[in-house]
């Protein structure tokens, strides 16, 4: 939302890389042993189902709408003096370093109802991204919350739950999203999830005590840190079992299927244009050299690339093959 045309290149249909399956754009409401029905009436027959379903993220459904919604809040972060972002995770850190870089002379707020920045990374990794927002004059207040149950459009003064007002032009909000499994709670897979909502996974990454179904990304209860790179590596490994399931027809008894390794606690959040925090297993770092490996591009240019499409696509060109 920072740099509109970003989003020419990070949005993508489906069909530009999926060009030899069936596309259907509806919820899921309900599987069953054999189908997967859909919130505009369809029944979907499968022989093996992979739930990818992440989180529950209300957006629009056509690129033109995402690309138009981007736009709306470009304008409205060049307009406003003042922004008030709420939510401390990487998204919202992340947020708040483009614009304190872009936008040096807004006056930008980050509210964090936690006792540090980024929960899911060590403290280290934390502190030295509290600092570098600080650096970059961004005010931060950990342990508050910001109450917008009775907000209304316009409204520029919001008040935390430690009684701080805080006065805005506008506001981001940037919080964790639930789970997007709550469409299998009455379901043939009520009793594979557990008790945070997290479809419960083998090593082969199927749904434990199931032959064809499996899950993979955020909505698995594989202990990591859930990111991009992890599900990637999760469709690797599914992919890889499916081709030799398949393969075998109905006897999956001497398939040797592949397993699946949690990774390590690793992660990198950009800090602007050109730097970024980075916990390795056994270092954190901030700065220009973990920024070269993400800020710059986010890895769109490579998860481009693994679609079999043009990396480098100018904004505003059609979307082609590579």
């Amino acid at each position: 939302m920072v740099e509109p045309s970003f989003a020419e290149r990070s949005l993508v249909n489906h069909r530009d890389y999926l060009i030899n399956g069936n596309i259907v754009t509806s919820n899921a409401v309900s599987v069953t042993e054999t189908e997967v029905w859909t919130a505009d009436g369809h029944r979907i027959a499968y022989d093996y189902l992979v739930i990818a379903t992440g989180h529950a993220d209300r957006v629009p459904k056509s690129r033109s709408e995402r690309l138009y919604q981007f736009e709306e809040d470009n304008e409205k972060i060049k307009s406003a003096r003042s922004i008030l972002i709420v939510g401390g995770g990487p998204t919202g850190v992340e947020l708040a370093g483009e614009i304190a870089v872009d936008f040096p002379d807004k006056k930008i707020t980050l509210v964090h109802k936690g006792p540090r920045l980024l929960d899911f990374v060590g403290s280290k990794a934390a502190d030295r991204t509290l600092k570098w927002l600080e650096s970059k004059n961004v005010v931060v207040k950990l342990e508050q919350s910001i109450d917008l149950n009775s907000f209304r459009d316009g409204q520029k003064i919001y008040h935390t739950s430690n009684g701080e007002t805080i006065v805005a032009d506008c506001h981001f909000l940037c919080l964790g999203k639930p789970l997007g499994s709550a469409w299998l709670n009455e379901t043939v897979l009520k009793n594979d999830l557990d008790f945070l909502g997290r479809i419960m996974v083998d090593d082969q990454l199927r749904v434990k005590g199931r032959s064809n179904i499996f899950a993979i990304g955020d909505i698995t209860d594989v202990p990591e840190i859930k990111q991009g790179f992890a599900a990637q590596q999760h469709a690797d490994v599914v992919v890889k079992n499916l081709k030799m399931m398949m393969g075998r027809g109905r006897d999956h008894s001497q398939c040797r299927m592949e397993t699946y390794k949690p990774q390590l606690a690793m992660a990198i959040v950009s800090l602007g244009r050109k730097d970024a925090v980075a916990q390795l297993p056994f270092l954190t770092i901030i700065g220009r050299a973990p920024g070269l490996i993400k800020s710059g591009d986010l890895f769109v240019g490579r998860t481009r690339k693994q679609m079999g499409l043009n990396p480098n696509i100018v904004p505003g060109s059609s979307l082609t093959r590579y």
